[in-house]
């Protein structure tokens, strides 16, 4: 087993470049955000959707679009209004008046990468539309099904819920999202650099410096990443306890409304493989599925009314959770 780790770490060490390259290339134009740009690449590496969260201005649909810029692959940007069709979206049938007959038109969602920005504007045929594409990476155009491009990712943009005009997204196609990350302010420090490479002329030249063979050779290596059975278990135990909180001794059962589903405890294996990689390692740590751990299940714990009232958000239900499940 000692053997296997360490080839898979020489195969980490060796595709993990490509990765690096990619994110010091979108580091020319963003300043700071690495938490984002390193969850950006995760999600890039598991083939998981992720949604950014934040106030207008934080450099979110700027983040995603260099990163699209950086790779070679189709890029799409879709605008999210209350107007927008399923058809503005998947693409739609046209008649052909000489062969008399409908042919198909397909939409920015045949794309690698897509950019859903400001995601919860739209309405819910929307919605629902792009939630079959984001599950079963394939779109139906009237009665014919089509398979989306590989890789297909799925990098959303969202305003706070209080912000006017936006509307909550569906449980369903949230749980979809592997990420789901909160975008903040930049430091002061930082904000004086983004003045400085904003005012001072044209925004650095992004060109494509990672092919997508290269991303699915380094997504080969992350799925060979090796996680101990004991790490197996401490996953599923973070789990569990967001549905039963008092089976580990935690005081939040009064908090949690519903917990996460199973679909949490793949995606934060496979983040926690991802995450290693990026740490240049062959093998899982605790430590990994503790640093992803919020980012992947924040979107999937509803609290309760009472946990809002006492001004809880799911955020800190994650971190009790966390703090009460024991760590091998």
């Amino acid at each position: 087993m000692t053997t296997d780790v360490q080839s898979i770490a020489k195969q980490v060490q060796e595709h993990s470049k490509a990765i690096q390259t990619l994110i010091s290339s979108v580091e020319r134009v963003i300043v700071g955000q690495r938490h984002m740009i390193d969850r950006l690449m995760i999600g890039l590496l598991c083939n998981g959707h992720v949604l950014l969260e934040g106030v207008p201005g934080l450099a979110k649909t700027l983040t995603v679009s260099t990163l699209a810029r950086a790779i070679h692959a189709k890029f799409a940007r879709v605008q999210f209004t209350p107007d927008l069709l399923p058809a503005d979206l998947v693409g739609t049938l046209i008649y052909n008046p000489r062969e008399g007959a409908f042919t198909p038109r397909k939409g920015p969602i045949f794309a690698n990468i897509v950019l859903a920005d400001e995601i919860n504007r739209a309405p819910a045929k929307v919605q629902s539309a792009l939630l079959e594409a984001m599950q079963e990476r394939q779109v139906t155009i009237g009665d014919e099904t089509y398979p989306l491009p590989s890789p297909f990712l799925v990098l959303a943009t969202q305003n706070p819920i209080e912000q006017e005009g936006t509307y909550p997204l569906p449980e369903a196609q949230v749980d979809r999202f592997m990420l789901k990350l909160k975008v903040t302010y930049p430091s002061k420090q930082e904000e004086r650099r983004v003045l400085d490479r904003m005012t001072s002329g044209a925004p650095p030249a992004i060109d494509p410096v990672v092919s997508l063979e290269e991303v699915r050779a380094s997504r080969g290596v992350v799925e060979q990443v090796y996680v101990d059975d004991k790490v197996k278990d401490y996953v599923v135990d973070i789990v569990q306890a967001t549905r039963t909180p008092e089976a580990y001794k935690i005081d939040a059962k009064k908090l949690i409304e519903f917990g996460a589903s199973p679909r949490a405890t793949i995606a934060l294996t496979v983040a926690s493989r991802a995450h290693a990689f990026l740490d240049g390692r062959g093998y899982v740590t605790p430590q990994d599925v503790k640093s992803i751990a919020l980012d992947v299940l924040r979107h999937r714990i509803i609290p309760t009314y009472e946990a809002e009232a006492e001004g809880m958000t799911s955020d800190d239900v994650v971190k009790r959770v966390l703090d009460g499940v024991a760590v091998p």
